[in-house]
């Protein structure tokens, strides 16, 4: 049998990493390698499933930190076992954990959660030594990180790139912290991570950032899940990245109220070169943003947004407008906010269809509220399903849906989506359209965005 350290014995598989190189494929090759495998890696967000690279490997390990990799890392790992039925398929990341039932019965032989790369390492010893896979319990402790290996994976030119002022700049992307202290009731991370959060080591990140830089980078993501978890963290790698290359541009995510907690490190992240910050408003209804646990209310979103605005940084609000508790009125506010405070630009179109997810392990399961709207867990959509009391809200949801679906399809600009999808609003809540500003959309200033739309 061969050896699982000869070369692409080992293959690492990203679905999507929202138009990104995959970090989630880099750091796990470099533990790999410095154990003395040779893996190879497979990005099907830009490259074809490669059946000569599935036939070759015997441990297949598939990246899904997030919904959509989960969706495509499924159809993958049922093509690599009709391929290679000898090899040994594992799920790793935040998904993989929360749908351990239907993947360990269908398509996966192991699962591995949480600060996973040594638990890979471990996975690949075990199997040279002819023993079975095994799915341990989400590893929550600090590792040693190396260096993330690139070499082997997809060139940056490949992914998305910053738009700025008219121009396109390639963009890589590099992980400063991972987990988070917060338990926001939707998200898929406190499950797993239960409130903890783990930082790389600042010397990690800023040798990531450097080979980046060497490889043509000239703007970088923060893909922490909040930058601010760890502020005097994040502050000293930027300073020192912004040393070692002024020209560098980058974006990071944080929460409202980190935003206003440490408002005073705005202007410096500014300075350093900070493009845009991406945070999840999700809503402008309390009552929604209470149901959710977020941490913040309306007039905070708002605040926030002033606050970046003062300090020379775009905000791009992520949304989550159709839940259990949203109203049409609601999503009437949400758009008219977008359109009174000139963000149509920084919204993706595809931000106003983007339905509550409750996977299995969603703290949201929790809470008596939503139980009244729940309806089946539906393993093939990795997802509890739910129906809104509001049937209009559901019909909303079908047609703004389909209104960004044609408009991606026909590759039409954010600001004409953002006119459909604003008369579907104000059908919704059976009000009369307010006339827009005819020089509104000429006059507004085009913020600086990722040309990979953002999805869950």
């Amino acid at each position: 049998m061969r050896s699982l350290r000869a070369p692409g014995a080992i293959l690492l598989v990203s679905c999507y990493e929202l138009g990104r190189q995959p970090t989630g494929l880099a750091v796990p090759m470099a533990f790999l390698e410095r154990a003395g495998f040779a893996p190879a890696a497979l990005d099907l967000a830009v490259e074809l499933l490669d059946e000569a690279r599935v036939r070759r490997a015997r441990l297949v390990a598939v990246s899904v930190p997030m919904h959509t990799a989960l969706r495509v890392g499924v159809h993958a790992a049922e093509r690599v076992r009709a391929l290679n039925p000898g090899a040994t398929i594992c799920f790793f990341g935040l998904y993989a954990v929360l749908n351990r039932g239907y993947l360990l019965g269908h398509c996966a032989d192991a699962l591995l959660g949480g600060e996973s790369e040594a638990q890979l390492v471990a996975l690949a010893e075990a199997l040279e030594r002819g023993e079975q896979p095994a799915s341990p319990a989400p590893h929550l402790g600090r590792l040693d990180f190396p260096v993330p290996s690139r070499d082997r994976l997809p060139a940056f030119a490949r992914y998305a790139r910053l738009e700025r002022n008219g121009t396109r700049v390639v963009a890589g992307a590099v992980e400063a912290s991972r987990g988070c202290l917060h338990e926001c009731r939707h998200c898929p991370i406190p499950p797993v991570y239960g409130g903890r959060f783990f930082v790389v080591p600042s010397d990690v990140v800023l040798r990531d950032i450097r080979q980046q830089v060497a490889a043509g980078v000239g703007h970088v993501t923060f893909t922490d899940p909040d930058f601010l978890n760890g502020p005097g963290h994040a502050m000293r790698i930027v300073e020192a990245m912004h040393a070692a290359f002024p020209d560098l541009s980058f974006d990071f995510t944080a929460k409202v109220e980190h935003l206003l907690r440490h408002a005073g490190l705005l202007p410096r992240f500014a300075a350093a070169g900070c493009a845009f910050v991406v945070s999840a408003v999700e809503s402008l209804s309390d009552v929604v943003l209470r149901h959710l646990d977020k941490g913040h209310t309306a007039a905070d979103a708002q605040a926030a947004l002033d606050l970046t605005r003062s300090a020379g940084i775009a905000l791009r609000p992520s949304l989550l407008p159709f839940t259990p508790w949203t109203s049409r009125d609601d999503y009437l506010t949400m758009v008219e906010w977008v359109e009174r405070e000139d963000l149509v630009d920084a919204v993706d179109p595809v931000q106003w269809s983007i339905r509550l997810l409750i996977p299995p392990g969603s703290a949201l399961l929790a809470r008596p509220e939503i139980r009244p709207f729940l309806g089946e867990l539906r393993g093939v959509d990795f997802a509890w399903q739910w129906t809104h009391p509001d049937p209009a809200m559901d019909a909303l949801h079908a047609a703004v849906t389909r209104i960004v679906q044609e408009a991606n399809d026909a590759g039409e600009n954010a600001s004409a989506t953002f006119e459909r999808v604003r008369a579907a609003a104000y059908e919704a809540a059976g009000r009369r359209p307010v006339e827009a500003d005819a020089t509104h959309a000429e006059r507004r200033p085009v913020p600086p965005r990722l040309t990979e739309p953002w999805f869950c």
